[in-house]
This record gives C-alpha cells, structure tokens and sequence, in this order.
C-alpha cells in the first residue's frame, strides 16, 4: 500500500511530503489546484514518459518518491527475477534533470524505466478519466476478460507455443521467397558452372603454363645461351673442365711432398664434381628446349581462356575460379533441396499450429466460462448504481487465424433499457453509464489481482445524489479488503464516505504559486464537504448538511 508520496520541483509543487491512510481515502481540491500534477508525479513513477517543461522553473531537477507497504503481498519473485534486494517497505524514485537525462531507483538500486513499470503497475493502478474510452478498445475488453479468467499462466503458454509456430512460418515464407529467386538465377549459375567445370581448372596450373609459355617463346634464345655454355665447360680445347681435372691432377701429385696441396685437391676435386654435374645437366635442358609453335600456340590457348575467366569474374587467380565454381555448385545443389527444406518445415509448422489451437482453446474455454460470470456479476453491480434495467453481455467470436492472444475477439455489449437493443458499449452508454461501468470493472479486477493501491480521479462523474452514495459503497468495500482505495473527487456524497480526507490547495506569494496538499481534521472536513455542498459561501444548512454526511 501507498504510505508516503514525497515530490520535490514538479510543476507547481515546491516540495510535499503527504502519508496516507490504508483502507478507503478521498482528495478533494478546486479546479486547478494540483490534483492532476500529483497524478502526473504518480504516473513517473509507473514508467511515463518524463518532460523537462514539468520541472519547477529554474530548479536543476525533480524528484517523485512513493513509499509502498509489500509485505503482505508475496512479491519476493517479482523482486528476484529482477534482481533487486526484497524489502517490506518499497521505495520507487524518479529524477528528472533539467538537460533531459532521467533516472529511476528501486529501494536505492539503479533500474530502468521498464523494471520500474513492471514493478509500479504491481503496486498501484491509476484509473484516470481518459481510461474510460479503453472500453473501445478490444485489447482492453480481452485483458479486462482474461484477468477475471485468471488467464495469466496459460495465456504465456499460448504465447510461447504461437511465437515458435510464427517464427517457423516465417522461416517459411523467406525460404520459398529465397528458392523462387534461386529458381529464377538457376539457368545463370548452372551455365556458369558448366563453363568453369569445362574448363578442367587445377590449382598453380596458370603459374605453370606462364613459365612455358615464357620458355618456348624464347626457345632459340635460351639453347645459344645453354650451347655456348656447354661449350665453355666441355671444349676439348680450353674447356673448363678439361683443365680443372688437369690442375686437380698437378695437386694430387704434389701433395706428397708438399702437404697444404692435399686439402686444395680436395676442395678443387668437390668443385670439380659439382661442375659435371652442372653440365650434364645443363646438356639435358639443352637437349629438351625446342622450338614447338603448336606447343606455344597450345599454351596461349590455356591462358587465354584461364585469363577470359579471371576478367569475367573478377578474379586474380585459377584458385578463386575453383572458389566461384564450389559456390556455384553448392548454390545449385541448394536450389534441389529447397522444396524439400520448404515441405519440413510445413510439417513442423502444421504440428505447431495443432498445438496453438489446442492452447487457444483452453483460452477460449475459460474466458467463456468467465464471460459469463462477468455478465452476472456486471448486472449485480450495476442494478444498485441506478440501472435497474441493465443488461450487459459479452459477445465472442473467432479470428479468422490465432493471434497473439488467441483466437478470439471480445465485444462488450450493453443496455440501460427494457427495450433497446444490445450494442457495444462505447456506442450507447452515456458518460455517467461509462463511469459506472468502468467502476464495477474496476471492483471485479480488484477482486481478482491482488493490487495493493487503487486511485480513481474523477471516475464519479456524470453521477450525483443516491448513484455517488452507492460508488461510494463499492470504493469503500474495496477499501476494506486489505487494499488501499484513494478516490479523487468532486462529489460530496463520495468526499464524505473516506476513511482519511487530503485537500490540493494552491498559495500565492510576491513572485509565485504553490500548490500543497494536506490531511484534513474532523472539523476542516466539515467545512471542505459543506463547501463541496454549498459553493464558496458556507451556510449553517450545508454545514449541519455536511456532519449528517459525515456521521459527526
């Protein structure tokens, strides 16, 4: 339950630090005072959306704190699952700072705005007047309608298992836009393969056939070069050869009596060795360098056609043409296997979708089962509240396919009269009708969740004389079952029945406007509801009026 509100530089509230009272209470205040600038700070604190301009002018910041009594009710999970320490006594806190920056606490601990929604909407629910056109709104009524099927847990599982079962329809669907596409590129890319497969590529093939096609280019060229040489080692006259293996004889002979000539011969014999290798070598490579224009023409053939490909491509090398043709063939064995992929994935799909309608049933189950206790209890409590004649249904019908929440859409049906037909709500019922309703909805949730704190501006309006006495019952009921009812009014009827009494005035100073809050005592209570009976002008009647109300 909501045991402080404390709001520092918001709008026209320099500071206010207010307690409240368990149980049924009421604020009252002139047009204007600052009760809608309280619910403003209050809605900060469940997650809205913060404006600067609400900011006390030239203050650096503001701050809304709410201090919440939990300990009767089992949040610890709730606390857990956020990671945040439980305590009984709550604390939220926002701040708001002047360059736009906003930040939110949970007893003292760093939180984001959608932690502090979650945890705020399980504290306090702010019924505003602008509420009562959610009885437009199908979502609304479907919510309305699953809270009182205590639908929370199997609404997940539906939601859960529809998630998978569009996810994999999804899947689906880009898989055939992506096999259609591939379908369409099929004779492209098996053409090019063709092409690359024909070409019998191999790997440092290009590499090769470059270095012959220098080589038999040069054909001539190379074997003078390789014939004088040979000629220069093996001349019988002069040749290299002939005359190292002379001077290696000339140290072998000498090496007897001059011993530094042995190792010279060695070193000169290892040279020696080396070099006939080298010629023979040199006479083989001789041998096999010819002159072959059909060789040559062969060879720029290969090329032409390797470098054709690397152009058409865009590629440098014969290994990223081998690359492209394992892309394109993997591409096309893909294409083959698309319908196959396509006609597994329906049949997960189909047996997914068997168990949406299954979940979706169980929903419809319930929710039918609860709509129509909802149609009994609607009428009990709004046959007190001045309708004697009403009659309210709640139609369902079935999508055409399951949605997020279900298969089914709601429709709020209603009639204040004997005779007139049955219409959706929002199309017939008048504002006081609207208000009515919107409390009695109010007061079968609340029977329903647990929630600590319910505030309700202004939901009386429309209504006035024995009708406010009977919404005062049910606030005030409410109020007694372990809840807390704060009912922001302008009914005296209603403002009499509260439990604790808080009055929104503003002040005036030299240079600005304050607006303040405070409990009132048995005696300004008097006065407040005579006031609220009467107008600006107190008469003995109103006063004498308003005790009889308040049972003084």
């Amino acid at each position: 339950m909501l045991r402080s509100l404390y709001i520092q530089n918001y709008a026209l509230i320099e500071k206010l630090d207010i307690r409240f009272e368990t149980g049924f209470s009421v604020i009252t205040g002139e047009t204007g005072a600052g009760k809608s600038i309280i619910l403003g700070a209050i809605g900060l604190l469940l997650g809205q959306r913060a404006d600067v301009k609400a900011i006390r002018q030239g203050a650096p910041k503001c701050i809304i704190e709410a201090r919440f009594d939990v300990s009767e009710y089992q949040m610890q999970s709730l606390f857990a699952e956020n990671e945040l320490e439980y305590e009984d006594e709550c604390i939220l806190r926002r701040e708001v700072y002047a360059s736009g920056k906003s930040r939110a606490f949970i007893n003292d601990t760093p939180v984001s705005l959608v932690q502090m929604k979650e945890l705020g909407e399980q504290l306090i629910d702010v019924h505003s007047q602008h509420q009562n056109l959610l009885l437009n709104k199908e979502d609304y009524q479907l919510g309305v309608l699953d809270v009182l099927a205590f639908n929370n847990e199997q609404l997940s599982v539906y939601q859960k298992v529809y998630a998978e079962w569009k996810s994999i329809e999804k899947e689906v669907k880009e898989l055939i836009e992506k096999a259609s596409q591939s379908k369409t590129d099929e004779d492209y890319i098996r053409f090019q393969l063709e092409q690359l497969e024909e070409a019998k590529l191999k790997a440092g093939e290009q590499e090769e056939l470059e270095q012959e096609a220098e080589t038999l280019s040069h054909a001539e060229e190379i074997k003078v070069g390789l014939y004088k040489v040979d000629q220069t080692l093996y001349s019988d006259e002069g040749g290299v050869i002939s005359m190292l293996k002379d001077s290696l004889n000339v140290l072998q002979g000498v090496q007897k009596v001059y011993s530094p000539a042995g190792e010279l011969s060695e070193r000169m014999e290892s040279v020696y060795i080396e070099l006939k290798d080298i010629a023979q070598e040199l006479a083989g490579r001789m041998e096999a360098i010819e002159f072959n224009p059909n060789r040559l023409d062969e060879v720029n053939e290969r090329l032409n056609l390797i470098y054709s490909l690397q152009q058409k491509h865009k590629v440098q090398t014969v290994e990223e043409l081998i690359g492209i043709a394992t892309d394109y063939s993997s591409r096309l064995a893909a294409i083959t296997s698309y319908d196959e992929q396509i006609s597994q994935l329906n049949i997960q799909k189909d047996k997914i979708y068997q168990e949406v309608k299954k979940h979706a049933d169980l929903l419809t189950k319930k929710r039918t089962k609860a709509a129509r206790e909802m149609e009994k209890q609607m009428v009990n409590h709004l046959i007190p509240l001045g309708m004697p004649n009403i009659r309210f249904a709640v139609e369902m019908a079935k999508r055409k396919e399951p949605g997020m929440f279900g298969e089914d859409t709601v429709n709020f049906l209603f009639s204040a009269n004997k005779n007139g037909a049955l219409q959706p709500i929002s199309s017939v019922a008048s504002g006081g009708e609207i208000a009515r309703v919107m409390l009695s909805l109010k007061a079968m949730i609340a029977g329903a969740v647990k929630l600590p704190t319910i505030v309700f501006d202004e939901i009386d309006t429309g209504v006035s004389g024995e009708i406010a006495d009977r919404m005062a019952d049910i606030m005030q009921e409410m109020g007694e079952q372990n809840r807390q009812v704060i009912s922001i009014t302008h009914l005296p009827q209603i403002a009499a029945r509260g439990r604790a009494h808080y009055l929104v005035y503003k002040q005036d100073n030299d240079t600005e406007t304050n607006s303040h809050i405070r409990r009132l005592n048995d005696e300004e209570r008097v006065a407040e509801v005579a006031h609220m009976l009467s107008g600006a002008k107190l008469t003995e009647a109103a006063l004498n009026n308003a005790r009889e109300l308040l049972g003084f």
